[in-house]
Parts: structure tokens; sequence; C-alpha cells
């Protein structure tokens, strides 16, 4: 995903000098050639209609609608303009806060969903799946298995535990996360930092929560190593690392679920 790596003042989106010198193509409409959040929300759009009906599984405080991001992620991201109605649950009340959505819940981690069987087209969970407990994933994926209409698609974004993000981010103990990015990103908020489990996050284990009849689509992909702040040697290592890993072990999975 092409983000600014530095601070912005405002609201416009600015790449930072490490993604600029990095990637110069962001610098021609904001977005790198290897940018995650254009190829999941490009497949997400290609899903929708205007009659879809979507659930945002993990909604937060859509961070997209009101921090700095390129024109074209808004454009992707604001599908809420382009289908019937966008509905939004969350662990944490700043869903309530959320300006995109026709409805915002808070729900218990594990929980049922409020909503009745078959009720959406799609149910989209961005950086959502890697918070969830191993004790709650069966029920989870069942919950949004039964919200979605037969023919529905889930689409999920998230670390792949064995990539480089899921592994660096397992060896930091999750009450050090928020001090660990504040180092590496320091633009990051503290409110935007959650706790990681990675019971959702294999190939393995999401066709053990997802199996036939319904039909299981997972890819690799690897973005821009924005995790690493404005850190250029990171970067450069981390372009490095991504070249010779096979694609098993991409840092991103993009995971794609249609209803059986």
């Amino acid at each position: 995903m092409a983000v600014n790596d530095g601070n912005n003042a405002d609201s416009t989106f600015r790449p930072g000098e490490t993604l600029s010198r990095l990637y110069p193509e962001v610098r021609a409409g904001g977005y790198t050639r290897h940018d995650g959040f254009i190829e999941f929300y490009t497949r997400v759009n290609a899903l929708l209609d205007a009659d879809s009906r979507v659930l945002d599984f993990g909604a937060g405080r859509g961070l997209w609608a009101i921090e700095p991001f390129p024109e074209l992620h808004r454009k992707l991201r604001g599908f809420h303009e382009r289908v019937a109605e966008v509905h939004g649950v969350d662990v944490d009340p700043v869903v309530l806060d959320n300006p995109t959505l026709a409805s915002a819940k808070v729900i218990e981690p594990g929980g049922a969903l409020p909503f009745g069987d078959a009720e959406f087209d799609l149910v989209v969970a961005d950086h959502v799946l890697e918070h969830v407990a191993e004790e709650d994933a069966p029920r989870v994926s069942a919950e949004l298995l039964r919200v979605l209409k037969p023919g529905g698609w889930l689409a999920a974004r998230t670390p792949n535990k064995w990539g480089i993000i899921g592994v660096g981010a397992r060896a930091v103990p999750n009450d050090l996360h928020t001090r660990v990015l504040k180092r590496l990103q320091p633009h990051r908020k503290a409110e935007d930092v959650f706790p990681v489990r990675y019971s959702m996050n294999t190939r393995r284990s999401l066709a053990a929560l997802f199996p036939p009849p319904h039909e299981l689509v997972v890819y690799g992909h690897a973005s821009e190593p924005t995790y690493f702040g404005s850190n250029a040697p990171a970067w450069r290592v981390a372009q490095l690392v991504d070249r010779l890993t096979p694609p098993a072990l991409a840092p991103t999975l993009m995971v794609f679920v249609r209803k059986g």
C-alpha cells in the first residue's frame, strides 16, 4: 500500500522521501506498482454492483476517509457511494464515529454478528483476521458465512503468519507493539494498534475454517515495506527478502471466500 512514510500537517497525501526515492512512480498518481491497497480493493470492487449490501467487518473509525490517503485509494475504498448499503461492526466503539457507514454496531470479540442470515452480498475484512483469537476463529468464520448470501463473497486482506510481517509481529510481545510501532511508524496513532493472534493467517487454517462447498481463493502479495516507517536501509533489505521469498511466504495474504 502506498502511504505517506512521513508526517503531514493537513489532509493532503504527499508521498514521503523514502517512498518517493525507492518507488519514484508514486509521484505519478500517488501509488506504486506494488500497491496492495489497490490490488485488494480493485478486486473487491469487481465483486460489487449497485444493489450490493456490504458488511465492513472491523470497520474501525474509517481511517482511509479521515487520514491523508491517495485519491485513487479513496475512490476504490469509497464503494459506499456506489452500492446499496455498507454496514459496519467492530470491537472498538470508535466504529460509531465512522462517517462512511449506513449503520455501525459494537460487537464482542468472537461474538455473534447482529444481523440475520444471508443479509449481505459481500463482507470485507481488511487487516482484521490477524486479530482473531484461536478460540474465536471457528465462531468468527461461521458468523461471516452465516450473514453472507449464497454465492456471496468474503474479501479479506491479512498478514501471512509465515511472511516477514507475521514473523516480525509475533517476535514482539503484544504489550510492546505500540512502543515498537511508535519507533518504526511515528505517524501511526496508538488507537490504530491492536493485539495480533494469527489464528486465521495460513492457507491451512483458512482451508479448515472455510471448507467445501465454499470456494476459497488465496494468493500472496508483497507490497511496499511501509511497516519499517521511513528507514530506507530496512526497506531495501525487505525488498531483497521479498524478491527471494517463495510465493507461499509472501508477506500478505489476499483471501476471497465464496459461500457455497
